[in-house]
Order: C-alpha cells, then structure tokens, then sequence
C-alpha cells in the first residue's frame, strides 16, 4: 500500500507539471524545454524558506508561485522576441541557466549536495507526515489546478489562445495583443509549476539539481505531445501512463535500468508515431469514444 501511494502522489505531481505546459506549449504555442527549472524554483523556494525561516506552507506556496513567476516573466520579455525553433533553443539555455545556478549557488542552494532536513508539509498545525494525507492534500491540488485551467482555456482569454495557436498572424490582425498573451501565458504556466515543485520538495524531505535537469524538462513535454497538446485530460491519462510504466516493467521482472530505458523508448516511439499525424494517441483515443457516444 504504501508503494501504491507514493506512486500516486508522484502521478498527482506529474498532472500538475503537465496541464500548465498543456497551457504554455498547446494553448501558448510555446514549446518550452525550461518547465524543469520553474518546477525547481519552487521545490528550492519552499526548502529554504521553511529550514531557514520556519515558515509554513500556506506562506512558501505563494511565495514560491510569485517567485517563479517573476523570474518567468523576466525571461519571457527576451524570449518572447524569438519564434518556434529559435523559443525552443531559447527555453533549453533558460533550463541549463537555471539548473547551472541550482547546481553551483552554494551559499542558497548548497549546490550538488542539495538540501536535507524539509520539514514535513503542515496546514494549520496538522501535519501531513503520512503518505495517505498527503495523497489527499495533492489530489485536492491537483483538482483545482484542473479547474482554474479548465475554466482559464474556456474564458475569453482562452478563445485567444485557441486562435493563436492555430494562427498567431489572423489574431494579431484582428487586434489582439499576441506578444502579452504570450507573456501572461508563460508566465501562469510557470506559476502552476512551482505548485508540484513545492509538494515535491516537502514530499522527498531533501532536494537537489539532479530532479530539474533538461531530461525532466523533456519528460514532462513528452506526457504533453502524447496527451495532446490542447488536452488536459490527455495530459493527466498520459502522466498516469508514463509514471506506471517502468514500475509495470519492474514488477515482470526487468531491472531498474532496463525499465527506465524500455520507458524511454516507449515514450519516444509514441513521439515519432505523434509526429505523422498532429492528434496525439490519446487524443484519437478519446475522440473516437466521443463519437461513439454521439451515435
């Protein structure tokens, strides 16, 4: 039981990540390989200000999600000013930045020795130091994450991103500011990653670079494409999927090292397959109940 609960809680952080790239990459048009590094600002935020200022979670969370999003908005006003591939190479040397500063800032972050001793997650005095109340406090999370994007993605400002992902020079032309879009959009989406990062972080109760690096970044983008860009459903089927599989895989017998490769070949197969036609496999998946539903 316990290993099937810390499996969820790890499949909850994953959503989290996940449905704010949906938001930035599928929505925003903006393919970032720098997701990593805002998941990281927020495990590395709430660490420091709990251990060096006994602070509590409901003060670190904001704090982390501002401070993310600050940091965000700094970099989206530079690299907003490139498009497509040259955004991707943009966002992969934000990701290295900022795994560069994790990694040597060893006066903050104590660099690749990382920092031990989180204390456990508390609301109000209640601690949760067991994995069944933290699984509830991240599916909680997790919920209302779903619920501002859902809502965010069917608002006015929603429409606008639907249009400029399909053609950013006609929503420009009918006088919507795509450059700010953008920045609100990266910027959100950065925000909501610091969330996972937070939980992470108070989860493991020890943080270090090694869990933001680019391969992370990769990862969460790959349970986008195969999710569907534009879907947080698929997002959320996808994450489930792509952290149960090597534990599949270790159960029939396949080493940890055997596993992790199997995933990364499975995973990377399912973004080629992606790439000849844009619906992702989930996304065909649910749209073919869909219709059979109808009929």
């Amino acid at each position: 039981m316990e290993y099937l609960l810390h499996i969820l809680i790890f499949i909850t952080i994953y959503i989290i990540l996940a449905q704010s790239l949906v938001l930035v990459a599928g929505f925003g048009k903006m393919i970032s390989l720098s997701h990593a590094g805002f998941y990281g600002i927020g495990a590395y935020t709430t660490a420091i200000l709990s251990i060096n200022y006994g602070l509590p979670f409901l003060i670190t969370l904001p704090l982390a999600m501002i401070i993310s999003g600050i940091i965000a908005l700094m970099i989206s006003l530079i690299a907003l000013r490139t498009v497509e591939d040259y955004f991707i190479i943009c966002t992969l040397g934000i990701q290295i930045i900022l795994f560069s500063i994790m990694n040597n800032w060893m006066s903050l972050t104590r660099g690749p020795l990382g920092i031990p001793g989180i204390p456990a997650l508390s609301i109000f005095g209640y601690e949760f130091n067991n994995k069944i109340s933290f699984l509830i406090l991240s599916i909680i999370l997790t919920s209302i994450v779903f619920f501002i994007l859902r809502n965010i993605t069917k608002s006015a400002f929603g429409k606008v991103l639907i249009a400029l992902s399909e053609d950013e020079i006609y929503t420009q032309s009918i006088g919507k500011n795509v450059y700010l879009t953008k920045i609100i959009t990266f910027t959100l989406g950065a925000m909501i990653a610091a969330i996972p990062g937070v939980l992470y972080a108070h989860y493991i109760s020890y943080i270090d670079p090694s869990s933001f690096t680019v391969n992370e970044s990769i990862f969460i983008l790959s349970i986008v494409i195969i999710g569907g860009m534009r879907n947080l459903i698929g997002a959320l089927i996808a994450a489930c999927f792509l952290v149960i599989l090597p534990e599949v895989l270790r159960f029939i017998g396949f080493s940890d090292t055997i596993a992790a490769n199997i995933r990364q070949i499975i995973y990377g197969a399912s973004l080629v397959i992606v790439m000849f036609n844009p619906k992702s496999l989930i996304e065909r998946v649910l749209f073919k109940r869909k219709m059979n539903n109808i009929s």
